[in-house]
Order: structure tokens, then C-alpha cells, then sequence
């Protein structure tokens, strides 16, 4: 069986995919996968042994282009996929193995993609409340699929491997020397600002982290190296030696490799917070606006954090503030606390 999928466009749904990719391996070992993606995600594709070829997505997020798509169809049609799998809801994503005359479509309806799936489900938000149950349902006849509770038990969760020279040869590169634990900051959110936990709470914590004997590796985008930097002058003098601002500095699979070195990570609902569950790394993921109960992170060793409540609705923040409400509301001193919980609970 040779499978084609139409792979996500965020980083944190393409980690999510690979559960996909491990449940079409376990039931046919011999299944051919491969993935078309944006270049971003070719870092994390790369990583995935389920994967045989990571293809090029040569598209903007969010534009038509139909004739590009037409033409990358018609070079996938040599190929001879049997089955397509589209992860993506768009009108447009479904496109490109139409054009290619793969006989098998599947996906979810999405934006009315009548002709172009020809294995399309109808989704049950409520049968299938997280989007990891949704992509692995694709994996199995439909009439088999009424709920979550039909998936096989346990699920297939991402896993992402390092090598120990890969750890030593990136922290010599970036001159992290120190024998304290490393605990990573990943502080931004590719979609909006109110998923952001407040930098000066950050700051507050990575002031009392460093004290304890921890050092610190703050990792996002360029966008996000603002953040870092009001992170750094909220720090007192002599211990601004332990904290390492590298938003910007680094490149995906740099980051991969160095959140794999972290004692412990702590994020917003992001694409990092997502890679850091499937490195299996202790995890505390903040969430404010965004549902923790749709796309959580996918770790046994993770504690949530979320104060949302009908006081500050999921879609709407106060325009005129920085930070959403429930976001602001989760304090240094709670996260600290399910700091040691989670570690007490993992012992170490």
C-alpha cells in the first residue's frame, strides 16, 4: 500500500499527524507513507521513521494557486498512490491528489469537498473531541467509526528520538556548558497574543527557577525575541549568567534537539509545547483562550494549566490589554507549585 498525505500546515498538528503515520504502520508494516508539507515542517517529517519522503508543499499558507496545484498533481500521478489521506479541512487541500487520480480520497467534510474526498466522513465533534482521535478515526473503515471509544486502546502518540552526540554537539554550538538543569521557556503562540503567558511572569519564574540551581534556554521565533529580552531586564543582575535567550537563533531542528535536553519545559499552547510532549519531556503547558481539551499535549509526564471560565470566554480577550485575562490569572507561584507536583509525582 502506498499512501499519500496531505500533512498539516502548523507545527503542533504536523506532530499531531504522526499518530496518524504509527497507526497506518502498526496495522501494515509494509505500508509506503509519504507526507507533503510546507519546508517548515520538514524538520519534525524528517524525525518521524514512519515516514518515507517528506515532499515539498511549494505554497503559500493560504492561497489558491490552483494551476501550481493542478501541475504538483500531475507529478504526483507518477507515483501510484493507492489512498490519500487530506488532514487539512480546506476546500483547497483536497486539490491536489483529485488532480492526481488517487483512487482512494479520505478526509473529513471540511469546507464541502463533495467529489474530491470520495471517502469523506461527517464529523462528531462530541464522538471525536480530540483532533488526534480525528486524524487516527481516518485510519479505519467509517462504518466502524462512531465514536472515540471505537479507536484501538492505548493510542498511538508522537514520539520523537535524539541522539546523545546530537545533544552534545548542538549545547557545545550554542556554548551551554553549565552543569545545571536545563529548563525551557517556550513563550510564544503562532496564532495570537492572547495565548501568551504574561513575560512578567516569566521572568518572575525564571528568577526563582535560577535561584533553585536551574539554568535557563528560551526558545520561539524571531518574533518572540522581544519577549525574551523583557524576560532578561526583569532578571537581577547576577543571575542573568544562567538565563540563554535563542528565539530567533535557531532553527527548527536545533530547537528539537535542545528541548530534548531540558530537566523540564514550560509553554504556551504552541507547536514547541507539542514537540516537547513528544519527546517525552516533563511538561507544564499553559493554556489561556485555547481549548486544552481539543489539542492537549500528548504526555503522560504534562500537567495543564488553564483558568478559562465563562468570565472570559475561549474567543474573545480584551483587546486593550496585552494579555488575556485567564492567562494573566495563572500565577508564578501555581506554576511552581505543579513544578514540584509534577516532579514528585515522576521522582525526579
Amino acid at each position: 500500500m502506498k499512501i499519500l498525505v496531505i500533512g498539516p500546515s502548523w507545527i503542533g498538528d504536523m506532530m499531531m499527524s504522526q499518530s496518524l503515520y504509527r497507526t497506518l504502520k502498526s496495522r501494515n508494516p509494509h505500508t509506503v507513507i509519504d507526507v507533503i508539507a510546507p519546508s517548515w515542517c520538514h524538520p519534525l517529517l524528517l524525525r518521524m521513521p514512519e515516514v518515507n519522503e517528506s515532499l515539498l508543499l511549494p505554497l503559500e499558507h493560504g492561497v489558491m494557486k490552483l494551476s501550481a496545484r493542478w501541475r504538483l498533481g500531475q507529478i504526483l500521478r507518477s507515483k501510484h498512490y493507492d489512498r490519500a489521506f487530506v488532514l487539512p479541512g480546506s476546500f483547497k487541500s483536497a486539490l491536489i491528489p483529485f488532480f492526481a487520480k488517487i483512487p482512494r480520497r479520505i478526509g473529513w467534510r471540511g469546507e464541502m469537498r463533495y467529489g474530491l474526498l470520495n471517502d469523506m466522513r461527517v464529523l462528531n465533534a462530541t464522538a471525536f473531541p480530540l483532533m488526534v482521535q480525528r486524524y487516527i478515526a481516518l485510519c479505519y473503515h467509517k462504518s466502524r467509526m462512531n465514536s472515540s471509544r471505537d479507536l484501538p486502546q492505548p493510542l498511538c502518540m508522537p514520539t520523537l528520538n535524539v541522539e546523545d552526540y546530537e545533544k552534545q554537539i548542538t549545547l557545545d554550538a550554542f556554548k551551554i556548558h553549565s552543569q545545571r538543569p536545563i529548563i525551557g521557556f517556550c513563550p510564544g503562540a503562532e496564532y495570537s497574543s492572547f495565548k501568551k503567558w504574561p513575560h512578567y511572569h516569566y521572568a518572575q519564574l525564571a528568577e526563582s527557577l535560577i535561584r533553585k540551581g536551574y539554568q535557563i534556554l528560551l526558545f520561539g521565533s524571531t518574533k518572540d525575541r522581544i519577549t525574551g529580552e523583557r524576560i532578561f531586564l526583569h532578571l537581577s543582575q547576577e543571575i542573568k549568567q544562567y538565563y540563554y535567550n535563542l528565539s530567533g537563533n535557531t532553527d527548527l531542528t536545533q530547537a528539537v534537539v535542545l528541548l530534548s535536553c531540558c530537566h523540564t519545559v514550560i509553554s504556551n499552547d504552541s507547536g514547541l509545547m507539542h514537540i516537547a510532549a513528544a519527546l517525552d519531556r516533563p511538561l507544564i503547558a499553559l493554556y489561556g483562550p485555547s481549548n486544552p481539551k481539543f489539542t492537549p499535549p500528548l504526555s503522560k509526564k504534562s500537567r495543564i494549566i488553564s483558568l478559562e471560565s465563562s468570565c472570559f470566554p475561549r474567543k474573545k480577550g480584551r483587546i486593550h490589554e496585552e494579555y488575556h485575562p485567564s492567562l494573566i490569572r495563572i500565577t508564578p507561584e501555581r506554576v511552581m507549585m505543579e513544578f514540584k507536583l509534577l516532579h514528585h509525582t515522576l521522582g525526579v
